[in-house]
């Protein structure tokens, strides 16, 4: 036998396994809503951690056994439940929904065919076994018009981006609408450099592109400042221009399944600023839906507070108190009414909760407009996860699993009255103070976030605006990416102080520690280096102010563990910081968690501060802000981008948060 013939006959057994595998994961969805028809019958809810983990645990074993590696089989039935999930969920829907069931849909959505909404729109048809009617459209304003009309059945409006966060003009379209959100759903969004098959980079001179997406891909097109852009209404249109076109000297950005349906192939692929990049389309129909109980659900509602300090806190804490989680806050102006805004949330729970009514009557009480925009399932499925001891298939000792599960109460380690971060320990609130910022013990800080450039003297210019914008101190990121850092770093520095301005860099990587100290005012740890405990320890042994930033997986108590670690080694100059944790509403973007501001200033002296620059849209955050402080935050620290663009609108929007905070909500 040849070793061509060789070579295709292995070819051959894996086609043939490829084909079985394919067989046996039909099979298995189909069991799996064989699973969902008990559930409605039982009304069960349509997941079960702690039957996921003891299977992902049996997997992972037999996996090892068999010579497999385990996150190999832990990520790849990650996938498999996933997708049995929200099987479960679209078919218990639809049999809650028996009169909204067709075999067909029409869809409308933004632009022509391969645009990132068409591609949203398919795979929610395709999860729901139904046939998609295209409507393409120009506007979000036709999108919504053709539902309303009839000519649509349901219209998809991408409402964020994990890279570019939220459309407002997706936002302010709700507004003036009365169709219901009926769903969600979200998608890689992958950029590509379309081009004529047989074009190559350096030929390209015109780029054709959404705005979304140029603002996506920022970064590379900073580094290609040759090319000119021309803006389009979608990636749809992007991609059939250059299609008309029979230069090789035009590109479209775009997803490569988009592409193929215009002949264009990718130039270059993974053009977002972030490897993460995904969409959130929301669903809009002309009725609401019921959500079944036992699926996880979302409501979505728009309020007006009224016009009176502490009145967004004040319907904040109503959620608090009936245990509703909120995964999403956005302010946007309201038409015709200067300085006022109207506030959308997101909120963990179904329209039918009896706390939800209850607190929905509550709010109707203290707001001068509230209405319901649509209850719908959550599609968005956290991965179970398993800890490294049942990845490493490890004995687990019951008193190891009893402190894993943090159920052990009467450990002195857990002890807080004997802990340093404790009140009861130190009933005197701390207040860490480096030139003209301070925070904690009733005063309130302003750090701005800026990325680290190898240009000193853009910085300067950016410190002179962020001084006069009321910043007292500047955060810079991204150290790993400068090369020749140390000399940059004291160039950054002494930028920084000719404003009156303490220098704080993050350490994202243990790597970083050494470069930064000498350089630095203050530390930032990163929430990835939280649990790294050699690290904290290092930390420990140095004289300077330190802001440890909570784990976006990580509690409360976890959080406060590793301050006591810092505590414990010597340095007392600890800020905690809270930028969001992860939600069951979103695999990616975190959420901040204003329970845990409250919960931690009840417990701690420590000052804690909140960072928006990951959980909110950039420049749109200052009703959180503002929430924060009369919740007792001790600071914040807000992103600035001059990478952007619109940088004097920048820094004029963080004036006025900050004018906001430090007049017209002081706490007294």
């Amino acid at each position: 036998m040849t070793k061509e013939h060789s070579l295709n006959h292995t070819r051959e057994q894996i086609s043939a396994l490829d084909n079985e595998l394919l067989a046996l994961l039909a099979k298995r969805r189909d069991l799996s809503l064989d699973v969902a028809r008990s559930k409605e019958v039982d009304i069960r809810p349509i997941r079960d951690t702690q039957r996921e983990k003891e299977l992902l645990t049996r997997l992972v074993k037999q996996g090892r056994e068999q010579g497999l590696d385990a996150h190999y089989v832990l990520s790849l039935y990650q996938s498999i439940i996933e997708d049995s999930v929200l099987n479960q969920q679209a078919y218990l829907q639809g049999r809650a929904n028996p009169a909204l069931q067709k075999q067909q849909y029409t869809i409308a959505y933004l632009g022509a065919r391969g645009s990132y909404s068409y591609l949203a729109a398919t795979r929610y048809c395709e999860r729901r076994q139904v046939t998609m009617q295209d409507l393409g459209c120009k506007s979000f304003d036709e999108i919504v018009q053709a539902v309303e009309s009839g000519h649509a059945d349901y219209g998809f409006l991408p409402i964020e981006n994990t890279s570019s966060g939220s459309i407002n003009e997706v936002y302010d379209v709700l507004q003036h609408t009365s169709l219901s959100i009926v769903g969600e759903t979200t998608i890689e969004v992958g950029h590509c450099l379309l081009a004529h098959p047989g074009a190559r980079l350096s030929q390209i001179k015109t780029v054709y592109a959404h705005p979304q997406p140029i603002s996506q891909c920022s970064r590379f097109l900073s580094h290609h400042p040759e090319l000119k852009l021309e803006y389009c209404s979608s990636s749809a249109e992007a991609m059939e221009q250059v299609f008309a076109s029979n230069e090789m000297t035009v590109a479209a950005i775009g997803s490569a399944e988009g592409g193929a349906l215009y002949q264009l192939e990718a130039v270059e692929k993974e053009l977002a600023n972030q490897k993460i990049n995904q969409s959130r389309f929301i669903v809009v129909a002309r009725k609401a839906i019921a959500v079944p109980e036992q699926l996880p659900a979302k409501c979505t509602l728009i309020m007006a507070t009224g016009q009176k300090p502490g009145a967004l806190v004040e319907a904040l804490l109503v959620l608090k108190a009936h245990n509703l989680n909120m995964s999403k806050l956005e302010s946007r102006p309201i038409p015709g009414t200067p300085w006022e805004e109207m506030f959308y949330l997101d909120l963990d729970a179904n329209l039918s909760n009896e706390s939800m009514q209850k607190a929905l009557k509550e709010l109707e009480r203290i707001t001068r407009f509230i209405k319901v925009l649509g209850c719908y399932p959550c599609e968005t499925v956290n991965p179970t996860q398993l800890s490294n001891s049942q990845l490493m298939i490890e004995p687990t000792t019951s008193r190891t699993a009893e402190l894993n599960d943090g159920n052990n109460d009467n450990d002195s380690s857990i002890q807080t009255s004997h802990r340093r971060w404790s009140l009861t320990q130190k009933p005197q609130l701390t207040q860490i103070t480096h030139g003209q910022l301070a925070i904690g013990n009733g005063q309130f800080g302003a750090i701005a976030q800026l990325k680290l450039t190898t240009d000193s003297q853009d910085i300067a210019q950016q410190a002179k605006q962020l001084k006069e914008a009321g910043f007292q101190a500047v955060l810079l990121t991204g150290i790993q990416h400068v090369q020749h850092v140390s000399p940059l770093l004291d160039e950054v520095k002494r930028a920084l102080h000719q404003f009156d301005l303490s220098c704080v860099f993050e350490i994202e990587y243990e790597t970083e520690l050494k470069q930064a100290v000498g350089h630095a005012d203050i530390l930032l740890i990163s929430g990835k280096q939280m649990h790294h405990k050699p690290l904290l320890q290092q930390i420990g042994s140095l004289h300077i102010p330190v802001i440890l930033e909570r784990n976006t997986m990580a509690s409360v108590d976890e959080l406060l563990a590793s301050a006591e670690t810092i505590l414990s080694c010597g340095n007392q100059q600890v800020i905690l910081c809270e930028s969001g944790i992860r939600t069951f509403n979103d695999a990616v973007k975190p959420a901040l968690d204003l329970a845990a501001l409250v919960q931690i200033k009840a417990m701690s002296h420590l000052p804690i501060i909140i960072n928006t620059s990951y959980a909110y849209e950039p420049l749109n955050e200052t009703g959180i802000v503002i929430a924060a402080k009369q919740l007792r935050a001790d600071g914040v620290i807000l992103p600035f981008m001059p990478e952007m663009g619109n940088v004097d609108e920048q820094i004029s929007l963080h004036r006025q948060c900050l004018s906001e905070l430090y007049h017209k909500h002081r706490l007294v």
